[in-house]
């Protein structure tokens, strides 16, 4: 917390774009150290101890947020700016199987949110983030709709961890943490359901990053087909994630499409970016797809909300 005044106060600003493109940046000429706090908690570049005040910079190094490297001092953190909000997560590269995910998904994640509220204001009794990585999905539903009780759950300690400081930043009050594998130890039922989970196939099966089965697509329908007997009447599901295309054929809509063919859930499926993530194509395991689509997909299930 002392940190993120500290970066609040100095209007710090930072947009965490594709880890190729910050791997890019960082290796030109002259990005090999930090001469700035962008630098050093946005772009992960080694810093000088003098960047920092001596006690906010003691503090830090008591609370291994920062660690010693070859060319200086290095940031365990990233700090990335959404909204007007300053949510912490994992400094770059994201390699550790706990590491917190921020970056381009989490920009059109939180924008989906706001547009689906702005389309109908709604009171909101308890909300949900899935699996709520930085929490920044939470955060932007509380910003955006009346919600008097906000769970963030996901598997990831460190996820919970900072999931919590972020959304006490934000001031977002009524929130509770839940470790959680999906709804496992989630209780009840929800107003409204917000996801954005892994969705990638990933050899190193990160919990942040691979989404399981043979294209990454399986916790994707696992969180539609649990979350749709969670929802309470009125209740609103948004999953914001990646589907691998083959053939011209979108998988996950077509397992979509089976899975609610029985329900009464009025819903839809939305294409948001139609290329992402267009490096996994040169892997073996999507060796067979033509792209991977980001979407989106919103489910309602029948009734009105209280008020």
């Amino acid at each position: 917390m002392a940190l993120m005044s500290f970066l609040k106060e100095r209007e710090y600003e930072f947009v965490t774009p594709t880890p190729a493109t910050h791997f890019r940046n960082n290796r030109r000429e002259g990005n090999e150290s930090a001469r700035s706090l962008k630098d050093a908690f946005g772009w992960s570049r080694p810093f000088e101890r003098s960047l920092l005040p001596k006690p906010l910079f003691g503090l830090l190094l008591d609370s291994a947020v920062v660690c010693e490297c070859a060319s200086g001092w290095k940031s365990l953190v990233r700090a990335s700016t959404l909204h007007g909000d300053l949510f912490f997560h994992s400094a770059f590269p994201t390699v550790a199987p706990d590491a917190v995910f921020f970056g381009p998904d989490t920009y059109r994640f939180a924008r989906a949110i706001k547009q689906n509220l702005a389309s109908e204001p709604r009171q909101l009794s308890r909300a949900l983030d899935l699996g709520c990585g930085s929490g920044a999905g939470g955060v932007i539903l509380a910003r955006n709709a009346s919600c008097r009780a906000l769970v963030l759950s996901d598997i990831n300690d460190a996820a919970l961890q900072m999931s919590r400081l972020n959304a006490a930043a934000a001031g977002v009050s009524g929130v509770t943490t839940v470790h959680s594998d999906l709804f496992a130890n989630v209780e009840g039922e929800f107003d409204m359901i917000v996801a954005n989970p892994p969705y990638l196939n990933d050899p190193l099966q990160r919990a942040y990053r691979h989404g399981g089965g043979e294209l990454g697509s399986a916790l994707s329908l696992r969180i539609a087909q649990a979350a749709k007997n969670r929802l309470s009447p009125g209740g609103t599901l948004l999953l914001y994630t990646g589907s691998p295309i083959v053939g011209g054929v979108d998988r996950l809509l077509q397992a979509i499409e089976e899975d609610f063919a029985t329900t009464d859930l009025q819903w839809s499926y939305e294409e948001v970016d139609p290329d992402v993530f267009g490096e996994e194509l040169e892997t073996a395991a999507y060796s067979t797809v033509d792209r991977i689509a980001a979407v989106v997909l919103t489910a309602r299930r029948p009734g009105v909300l209280p008020c």
